[in-house]
């Protein structure tokens, strides 16, 4: 087992994109006061350093140069958590649906994966860490002690998708949202380095029917369970 991971409990929520992993990570970290790794933030930043560096979306090894010097920071200012690329605020634009279908490119090249692995390791720090990605419990943080897939239908997807979009005021059409998000799930999973899937020993939990609230309780019980983390 990784000493690092042996010594800093993680959490690991894997699954695919519109199952709630970043939503309910960031819930979950906040809850236990442990760190959080949005590992798709890095794939999009990735990515949308390649658009601000004109490197083509398969130019795998200009890419994977630009994650291994990759400029960015997580800092949180009036509790309110930026994205800054090279100094830059970029957090609306990295989440926009054009930069994450630029980001699924990105991250199905096995030398951008690979120049990002260390980066995301680091973020193993006490009290904790809750690691939200697609690799997290299967490549990432293989010796995590709970392991969570966290998935739900398409049209459900989609749907959160769409009222989100709604909510900021962004035209969207439900039905092109639902192709988007099965194609990015066909390319995630079929993927020859590290594919979408659940790593052996995790949990899958399906929150097609489940509350945010509901999925985050349940949660934090499992790392009671588990000797994880106690008074939550």
């Amino acid at each position: 087992m990784n000493d690092r991971v042996a010594a800093v409990p993680v959490l690991t929520i894997d699954g695919p994109g519109g199952a709630g992993k970043g939503t309910i990570s960031g819930l979950v970290a906040e809850r236990l006061g442990w760190h959080l790794l949005d590992s798709g933030a890095l794939y999009r930043l990735t990515a949308q350093a390649a658009v601000k560096h004109n490197v083509a979306v398969d130019d795998e090894v200009g890419l994977a140069r630009l994650a291994e010097q990759l400029d960015v920071a997580f800092p949180v200012e009036e509790g309110q958590p930026r994205t800054l690329l090279e100094g830059e605020d970029v957090g609306q634009v990295i989440r926009t649906e054009q930069a994450g279908e630029r980001a699924s490119q990105v991250a199905a090249l096995p030398a951008v994966r690979q120049a990002l692995l260390q980066r995301q390791r680091d973020f193993c720090q006490a009290p904790g860490l809750v690691a939200d990605g697609r690799d997290m419990g299967t490549v990432v943080f293989p010796d995590a002690p709970l392991k969570i897939f966290l998935t739900a239908s398409a049209d459900e997807r989609a749907r959160r998708r769409y009222l989100q979009l709604q909510e900021a005021g962004v035209d969207a059409s439900l039905s092109s949202l639902l192709k988007e998000i099965q194609a990015r799930d066909a390319r995630d999973t079929q993927r020859s380095v590290a594919p979408l899937k659940p790593a052996d020993d995790a949990i899958t939990l399906d929150t097609t029917r489940l509350s945010i609230p509901e999925v985050v309780d349940r949660l934090t019980e499992l790392l009671a369970q588990r000797g994880l983390v106690s008074g939550v």
